[in-house]
Order: structure tokens, then sequence, then C-alpha cells
């Protein structure tokens, strides 16, 4: 989700973002230097999460006319006359569509800073404060399992996803992080596969290292036809090309509290609003909006937890997530698009025997 605001790398998953319009150099040029003094005055002030914010528009406003020109060179060279002036037509439409992404960017930036407070975002992640045994965790958290062989599956209307931890870690940072394999199958064919790295700390709290994504399609007339890896858009590790890590979920979760999940800007952006730890189907329409009454009611007690979980790259798309004190994530729910995501199998409590189906 070829990002837009950066050709260093892709946004998570999208294809929302291209670029904007052909302005001209001087127009630009004198843009950014005007962009650049807005930054250094939010920085003088300590507003660095708005600083950040307004360096990360400005960005995208100069990758935008990047992508514009390199759309104008292709243009070029089309010799047919009628697809030479769509595709300027279609390079126009773009750009515009990307600046007006630019913008709404920054807006939900700017939003977000008001939740996340304007300080650095630079975590403490030191390894002393995780543990490295994935098989004696010290405090291990219920609503977010990581033993070793725990599988979940999931169905949506069109996609099925196991999700299993693997016996395998990785060392981030010097912290040792376990393995998630996260697959996504269409008509049997796999679309997406995911290798997700989360760290246990020992105050309960688990962490987001990074992932390792690979995006896949099939093309009819291959033989055999095999799927073939598309896009890696939204990789990222903790400590590479100064990314850095996040909480995935909290030891504690408190109503409002947003924090950062995925901290790889320009690439992976996500954050997290903590909306109930108390959830129970019926007792609020919002948070019941798409949700399987029979699911929710089979494994939430007034104990749920519900966030919403968001990205900064995607302005206004949003998903809530439903989790179960020794379960974990059992629904995800878009309500923008309708989709929704339910656990349907799993061996991680005894009330995976019991799951209602379909």
């Amino acid at each position: 989700m070829a990002p837009a605001c950066t050709r260093y790398r892709s946004f998570e998953r999208s294809r929302l973002c291209r670029r904007m319009t052909g302005l001209v150099a001087a127009t630009v040029s004198a843009a950014g230097a005007a962009g650049a003094a807005t930054i250094d005055d939010l920085v003088s002030q300590g507003l660095y999460c708005s600083a950040t914010a307004q360096a990360m528009f400005q960005a995208c406003n100069h990758q935008t006319q990047n992508d514009y020109l390199i759309a104008v060179a292709i243009c070029i060279n089309e010799s047919d006359d009628r697809d030479r002036v769509r595709c300027f037509a279609d390079a126009r439409d773009t750009s515009t569509e990307d600046a007006a992404l630019c913008r709404a960017q920054l807006k939900g930036r700017r939003d977000a800073c008001g939740e996340l407070g304007q300080g650095r975002y630079d975590p403490e992640f030191e390894p002393v404060d995780f543990d490295r045994d994935f098989t004696k965790l010290t405090n291990p958290n219920p609503y977010f399992p990581l033993a070793i062989g725990s599988r979940w599956e999931f169905l949506s209307q069109e996609q099925a996803t196991t999700v299993e931890i693997l016996n395998r870690t990785k060392l981030i940072d010097d912290v040792r992080c376990i393995v998630a394999r996260d697959t996504v199958s269409e008509d049997g064919n796999v679309i997406e596969d995911t290798n997700d790295w989360y760290a246990q700390a020992r105050d309960g709290n688990v962490w987001y290292c990074g992932e390792e994504t690979s995006e896949f399609e099939t093309f009819r007339g291959d033989r055999p036809q095999l799927p073939e890896r598309v896009s890696i858009d939204g990789s990222f590790k903790a400590g590479r090309d100064e990314d850095k890590p996040g909480i995935i979920f909290r030891a504690n979760p408190v109503v409002g509290e947003v924090y950062v999940e995925e901290a790889s800007l320009g690439n992976a952006e996500d954050a997290t609003e903590v909306l109930s730890v108390s959830y129970s189907y019926g007792t609020n329409a919002e948070l019941d909006e798409l949700v399987p009454a029979n699911l929710a009611r089979y494994l939430c007690q007034g104990n749920c937890v519900v966030t919403k979980n968001f990205s900064l790259l995607e302005p206004g798309v949003f998903e809530r997530k439903y989790y179960s004190a020794g379960i974990g994530v059992f629904l995800e729910v878009e309500p923008g698009s309708g989709e929704v995501v339910r656990l349907v199998k799993c061996n991680v409590d005894a009330r995976c025997a019991g799951l209602p189906q379909l």
C-alpha cells in the first residue's frame, strides 16, 4: 500500500499514493525554502512532531514533482498520438490526486500530533527490558500471545489468512524478536506472505520490531502459473535506515491512549487508539458495527479490548480490532469498506474448539 511522498520507499500496502501536479522548478524551490524555514521555526519551539509533519509534507510535494516529470518522460515516448494525449491527461489527473493526498496527510499528521504529543519519537529499546527465551516469558500478554506454535486462521469475504508463531527469532537492535508468519490467500493463491517480528517486554508490553513483506500476483499465460512477487512495500526493520520500533499491544491498555505502532517514515506509519477495554456485544452501537454477534458474545464478557488502527499515510482509512484475553485478536472490521476478517480456527485456548463459524 509505489508510494507517494517518497521514492526512498513505498507506502505500506497502499496504491493510494502517486504524485502531484506539474509545478515549475522555481515554484518548487521557493516553496521548499519557505517550508524549510517553517520546519526550523517549529523545531526551535520544541514542536518536533509538527516539524516532522511539515518535513514530510515538503518531501511529499517534491516527490510529486519527481513522479510527474517521470510520467511526462514516459508520455513523450508514446508514438501513438491518441495514447500520448491520454497519457499526459492521466499524468495531470494523477498529480492532482497526489497533491490532495499530500495535503490530507499533513492534516492527518498534525491531528495525530495533538494525540501523540510534540516530543521526538525516540523510544527506549534496550535488550535488558526484553525476554530472550520465548519458551519462558516473564510476563506474557494474554491479549497478544506469542507462544511458539500458536496458530490462528481467519476468513473474510474473499480471503483466507493464517498466522503462526514460528520457532524462529531475529536479533534486532540486540533485542530478541519472535517471528510470526502471516499468509493471505485468495482463490487458493497466496497474495501476501509476511514475516512479522515481535518482542516481548518484561513489563508485558509487546513491541513491533518490523516486518518482511511480499505481495504476489498470478498471471494468465504463465506456465506453470505460479505466484510472482510484485512488491515488498511496507517492509521495515527497527535500526535499519533509522526506522524505529513501536508498540503492538500494551500490557495495560487505557481508553483514549494513542501510541505509535510502526515508525518507518514515508513507508509504514501506523498508530493505535484504545477505544474500549471492557467491550461486550450490545453495549456500544458504534463498536458493534459489522461485528458478528455470535462471535463477540462467545469471546467477550465485558473484558475485550477494542482498538482503532490507522496509518498516517492513508488519511481517513481505519480499522477496528477486537481482542479477547487468551485468544488475541479475533476480529478486524473496516467501516469504510465494510470488510470483516473473523477468526474461525485457533489452537491457543480451549475456546478455540467452539468458535462460531460463518
